[in-house]
C-alpha cells in the first residue's frame, strides 16, 4: 500500500471512529452512571485515559514535557472535555441519551457560525445558507414535543435547563476545537498529536477530579457498590471513547477542516438513538424522528462539497476529500523542498 493510500484509510478510519464510537458513547455514559456520580465518572474517565497516553508518550520518547503545549492543551481540554462532556455527562442523569446526542448535533450549525476564517466560503454557499435554515427548522421540529411535555411536568424547569445547558456545551466543544484547530498548534514534532490529546485529557480529568472532591462525590463513592456493568462501560470510554476516538477527532483537525470533522455530529444521534431504543427502552417520537431527519438534510447540504460522490464513483475526478495540495504539487514539479507538514498535507489532501 502506498503511503497516499494509507493516509487516505488513515483518515476514513478516524472518522469512522468517531462517527461510531462516538455514538455509542451517550449510551455508555449513561449505564455508567448506575455506579458513579457525574463528575466523578468524568474524572475516573479522563485522568486514566490522559495518563495512560501520556505515559506511552513518554515510553515513545516524545517530548511530553513543554510548557507552552500544556498550557494550550489544557485550555483546550476544558473546553471540549470539561465543558461540554461534563455537561453532557450531568443531564443524561434525567435526559435521554439519544435526545442528548441529537441535541448536540446542534454543533455541527456552530461550526459554521464560529469559524470566521470560513466565512466568505461559508455564508457565500446556498447549499450552506439553506442547510443552516433547515436545521434550525429541524430543532425547532425536534425539540417541540420536549418543551411541550416539560410544560406539563414537575421536572419542567430541570428539562429546559439541561437543553439550555446542552446548547452551551456544543458552543463550547465547537470553541475549543476551533481553537485548538487555528491557535492550539504546538510545533511539528514526532507525537504531537498525541501529546496534546494526552494533555488535554489530563487536565480535564484533574479539573472533575477537583470539581469532584468539593461535590463531595469521592467521599460517597463506594467501590464495592458500583455494578459490573458500570465498570466495562467505564471501560469503554476510556478506551474506545477516549483514547481512541478522542485522539482520532484531535489528529483529524489538524489535518482536515473543522466544517468536515464536524460532521460526526450528525452521525452520533443515529448510533445513539439505535442503542438506546434496541438496549435502553428509550423512545422517540414520529416529530422528533422528523426533525432529525431535517437536520440531517441540513449538515449534508451544509457539507455538501465534501461528498462529491459523483466525481468518486464515477472515476471523473477524486473528492475533495483525497486531494493534494496544489501548492504543494507545484514545489514538487519544481523540485523546490517541501517541509515535513507541508508533506503530509500533500497526502492528506486540501
Amino acid at each position: 500500500m502506498t503511503a497516499t493510500k494509507h493516509a487516505h484509510w488513515k483518515i476514513l478510519l478516524a472518522f469512522a471512529m468517531i462517527y461510531v464510537v462516538w455514538g455509542s458513547t451517550y449510551f455508555f455514559i449513561h449505564k455508567a452512571l448506575s455506579g458513579f456520580e457525574p463528575f466523578l465518572l468524568g474524572a475516573v474517565r479522563f485522568t486514566t485515559a490522559g495518563l495512560l497516553l501520556l505515559g506511552w508518550c513518554y515510553y515513545k520518547g516524545y517530548r511530553v514535557f513543554e510548557r507552552s503545549l500544556i498550557i494550550r492543551a489544557g485550555f483546550t481540554g476544558l473546553l471540549l472535555l470539561f465543558v461540554d462532556n461534563g455537561i453532557i455527562i450531568w443531564v443524561e442523569q434525567f435526559l435521554p441519551s439519544g435526545l442528548v446526542a441529537i441535541m448536540s448535533a446542534s454543533a455541527a450549525i456552530w461550526f459554521i457560525v464560529l469559524d470566521k476564517p470560513n466565512w466568505k466560503a461559508n455564508f457565500g454557499s446556498l447549499p450552506i445558507i439553506a442547510g443552516l435554515f433547515m436545521g434550525f427548522f429541524g430543532v425547532v421540529m425536534l425539540f417541540g414535543d420536549q418543551v411541550a411535555n416539560a410544560m406539563d411536568t414537575g421536572q419542567q424547569q430541570v428539562n429546559l435547563w439541561g437543553m439550555l445547558l446542552l446548547i452551551i456545551g456544543a458552543i463550547a466543544w465547537t470553541a475549543g476545537s476551533l481553537y485548538s484547530k487555528y491557535f492550539g498548534k504546538a510545533e511539528k514534532a514526532a507525537g504531537n498529536s498525541l501529546v496534546n490529546t494526552a494533555w488535554q485529557m489530563t487536565a480535564a480529568g484533574a479539573v472533575f477530579a477537583l470539581t469532584a472532591f468539593a461535590r463531595g462525590e469521592i467521599g460517597r463513592f463506594r467501590f464495592s457498590e458500583v455494578p459490573a456493568p458500570a465498570w466495562w462501560s467505564i471501560g469503554y470510554l476510556v478506551l474506545f471513547g477516549s483514547l481512541i476516538a478522542y485522539s482520532s477527532y484531535i489528529w483529524l483537525l489538524q489535518v482536515r477542516s473543522a466544517t468536515q470533522v464536524s460532521t460526526h455530529t450528525y452521525i452520533n444521534p443515529i448510533v445513539a438513538v439505535l442503542l438506546g431504543v434496541f438496549f435502553a427502552g428509550e423512545t422517540v417520537t414520529s416529530t422528533q424522528l422528523t426533525g432529525l431527519v431535517v437536520i440531517l438534510l441540513s449538515v449534508l447540504l451544509v457539507n455538501w462539497e465534501v461528498y462529491n460522490l459523483s466525481a468518486l464513483f464515477s472515476g471523473k475526478g477524486k473528492p475533495r476529500m483525497f486531494r493534494g495540495s496544489a501548492r504543494i504539487r507545484s514545489k514538487i514539479r519544481t523540485g523546490a523542498p517541501a517541509t515535513a507538514g507541508e508533506t503530509m498535507e500533500n497526502q492528506l489532501g486540501d
